[in-house]
């Protein structure tokens, strides 16, 4: 399996998994993951079977099913020797977390970050994706914009969610952090803010490790 490696020598390692829609090299996976490299994060990433199959065919395919996007997670992880933090764009943050809630069968998941977290299927605020969310038992962080149409900000802060769930809210972000021209923000700023956000997140999560 191909991946993709920043900040190789780095003292704290995330595996970092794409969304739905676009692959592990898409300008927002080259941004996010060079910039926690250059705050001392490794990152790690790879890409689900139908993402390998369009990076072969140049056909375009819908994700695989959860249990073959969570094995191919696990073959990661058992291939990244040591502690680590799982991330995760959307969708992949989602596996990350149902992976890092399978405990203590990964013992070395030390926390999990999603970076819009997908609480709902698009146009169905009622389908909730937050079932396994319980059974967390490492802390995890979610980097999202208060307008995600995944899960907006007046639909979360009314989800009874673990304690153990910390938000970071980007004011004005969409489902990729990106804020309207009107609000004075600008999508970098935010990218930004979120990755710092992470970084430091990622080195509390494997500090005593």
């Amino acid at each position: 399996m191909e991946k993709l490696i920043d900040g190789i020598s780095n003292p704290y390692t995330c595996i970092f998994a794409h969304g739905a829609g676009a692959p592990m090299d898409s300008d927002f996976m080259n941004c996010f993951s060079q910039g926690l490299a250059k705050l001392d994060i490794k990152v790690v990433r790879f890409e689900f079977p139908y993402m390998q199959e369009r990076r072969l065919n140049g056909k375009k395919r819908p994700p695989n099913r959860q249990p073959e996007l969570l094995e191919c997670f696990e073959q990661v992880i058992a291939q990244v020797a040591g502690p680590c933090v799982l991330i995760g764009k959307s969708m992949g943050g989602r596996m990350a977390s149902i992976l890092a809630a399978m405990q203590p069968q990964h013992q070395q998941i030390k926390g999990v970050l999603a970076v819009g977290y997908p609480f709902h299927p698009q146009g169905k605020p009622e389908k909730l994706r937050t079932e396994h969310l319980p059974d967390l038992v490492v802390p995890m962080a979610v980097m999202q914009g208060t307008r995600d149409a995944l899960g907006d900000k007046d639909l979360v802060m009314g989800l009874n969610l673990p304690s153990s769930i910390e938000m970071f809210w980007l004011e004005d972000g969409n489902h990729d952090l990106k804020p309207r021209v009107k609000s004075g923000f600008k999508h970098e700023q935010h990218i930004d803010t979120a990755i710092k956000a992470s970084a430091q997140f990622i080195k509390r999560c494997l500090k005593n490790t």
